[in-house]
């Protein structure tokens, strides 16, 4: 057993949601000790990694696969690290390395509409949320004033604010401009709420344009973990890279007393601290809770209701690509920086899900020449119709909704990683609610192509649902301990110094983005902890973290 490290809170992830976390408490006086399973890879090596992958599409490539950290990976073949369940698949994909997933994420910065919070009462589905929209508000505009959120006021009402948008709106793309002109009194179309730098901000550069936020902004205009860490270290909080957590354990209290992990050389550190916070992801965060057993919780700690890893939802899409009558040119800007958000909510969400519409700004250029390769299309006919496809395609999605279904979950698979860790198993299905949605959405699409002047519609399988990768779910907030993990702060219901922040905390999942709302409800749950709350603590100035 080596040494033992403590501090006032051990933080056990170092994403956007638990570096923002130990940032805001370093930054009060708490001494913070960050616990990341996976390495620290520097931003000028991923963006390295990018330029020399032969897999530019996979959003994955760039970032290293680590046998002790290990995340799923499924090009150029499933490295079967999620385990799937079924009935329906669902290959998440997230990173597990210092700053976490949103290393490639699109920077989407979506607010909740207040009804997302309330759907149960207002509409008989889904759950309501513990708390209120105007409780998570103040605490909006502080990840986006950390993040520079840029937007425009006038165009996103649907989500009441107390503030300005801290940015201008991101410079629109010539391809969105002309689908706002041409959708113009039938859809409504607006530019995206983005953590992505307009201006300069942070001392970081406005947006370039180079049409790569996916899998990584090569010149840093987005927010992304990364930065996180970077402050949360500036403040005084310490990191330790390649720490695998693997058990938590308590007292006869109750209390969480230490964290263990597994060095890569699998040498066991036992870690203490006053109060615990898991900040893996929803699929991390439940996997260790489960892995957390003892006599008096042998299904796991925080799990005596039974709900941990229930509840998982995401966003699936639906789409449709087309060739517009005119040439648009996606490629130039970011790659998603358009939708249409007046299908967010409505009374016929007693029925089917909401969803939002989402335009794609990719490049079609890599896309198309695989598809006429594979075509056996060469020659003039290949340039011909790369040049065609280039500059006149054009796609659409749905983002819809999911309710919460205990049946939807993360459990431990029988199979084991390469530190004798099993895995974890993703139980999913999509259903009646999410496919109304989906009917809905196809009706929609039908009417944009015709006012693009659309033809070669390309409509996805009628049983085929993309994956957003936003995990939500697994770690449910509620007021009722019989039916959720943690209540409204994020404190566990069976132990009063564990707190849970993360997507896995959101109750219902809306058809936005998680990051930013699981930001704000990470810094409201931040002030929860700190003295004044109810639940005060003394910082132990002299707890050795290093």
């Amino acid at each position: 057993m080596a040494e033992e490290l403590s501090a006032d809170f051990v933080v056990i992830g170092s994403g956007i949601c638990g570096a923002l976390t130990a940032l805001k408490l370093a930054r009060r006086g708490a001494s913070v000790l960050i616990l990341e399973a996976g390495p620290r890879v520097g931003r000028a090596q991923l963006v390295a990694n990018f330029r020399n992958s032969t897999r530019r599409s996979d959003w994955m490539s760039p970032y290293p696969f680590s046998p002790w950290a290990p995340h799923p990976v499924y090009a150029p073949k499933d490295n079967g690290y999620l385990v799937q369940a079924g009935p329906y698949p669902y290959p998440a994909e997230y990173i597990r390395m210092v700053g976490g997933t949103t290393w490639h994420w699109a920077a989407h910065a979506w607010r909740y509409v207040p009804n997302d919070m309330l759907m149960q009462s207002l509409y008989g589905v889904g759950v309501d949320w513990p708390f209120s929209y105007d409780a998570l508000e103040p605490f909006y505009q502080e990840a986006e004033e950390i993040m520079g959120v840029a937007g425009s006021l006038e165009e996103h009402p649907e989500s009441p604010r107390s503030k300005p948008f801290p940015l201008e709106p991101v410079a629109e793309p010539y391809a969105m401009r002309r689908l706002r002109e041409r959708l113009a009194g039938v859809y409504p179309v607006v530019g995206n709420t983005v953590a992505r730098n307009s201006r300069t901000f942070d001392g970081r550069p406005a947006c370039c344009g180079s049409n790569n936020c996916q899998p990584i902004c090569p010149v840093d205009a987005q927010y992304h973990g990364g930065l996180s860490v970077d402050a949360a270290e500036a403040a005084g909080a310490k990191l330790i890279a390649n720490a695998v957590v693997y058990q938590l354990e308590h007292d006869a209290q109750d209390r969480i007393v230490a964290a263990h992990y597994y060095d890569p050389d699998k040498t066991s550190h036992r870690v203490t601290g006053r109060t615990f916070i898991v900040a893996a992801n929803g699929i991390e965060s439940p996997k260790l809770l489960l892995l957390s057993t003892s006599d008096k919780y042998p299904n796991g700690v925080a799990n005596s209701s039974g709900m941990v890893g229930r509840n998982l939802m995401d966003h699936p899409s639906t789409s449709l690509t087309f060739d517009a009558d005119e040439e648009v040119w996606l490629g130039r800007g970011p790659q998603s920086p358009s939708s249409i958000n007046t299908l967010r909510d409505g009374p016929f969400r007693s029925e089917y899900s909401a969803y939002r519409l989402d335009f794609t700004n990719i490049s079609r250029v890599d896309s198309t020449t695989q598809r006429l390769l594979l075509e056996g299309v060469y020659g003039p006919e290949f340039e011909k119709r790369l040049r065609y496809s280039a500059a006149h395609e054009m796609n659409v999605k749905t983002v819809l909704e999911v309710l919460p279904n205990p049946e939807n979950r993360i459990s431990l698979s029988d199979q084991k990683d390469a530190l004798g860790i099993p895995k974890p198993q993703a139980h999913y299905r999509i259903d009646d609610y999410t496919r109304g949605g989906a009917i809905a959405g196809k009706a929609d699409f039908a009417r944009i192509a015709e006012l693009m002047g659309g033809s070669n519609l390309r409509y996805t399988k009628d049983d085929y649902f993309a994956n957003n990768q936003h995990i939500c779910g697994t770690l449910t907030m509620g007021s009722d301990p019989h039916t959720s993990v943690c209540d409204e702060y994020g404190r566990a219901h069976d132990h009063e110094n564990l707190y849970l922040v993360g997507t896995g905390v959101l109750p219902t999942a809306g058809t936005c983005n998680s990051t930013l709302a699981a930001v704000a409800v990470a810094l409201r749950s931040v002030e929860h902890m700190l003295p004044g709350s109810s639940s005060a603590w003394t910082v132990n100035h002299d707890a050795p973290i290093a």
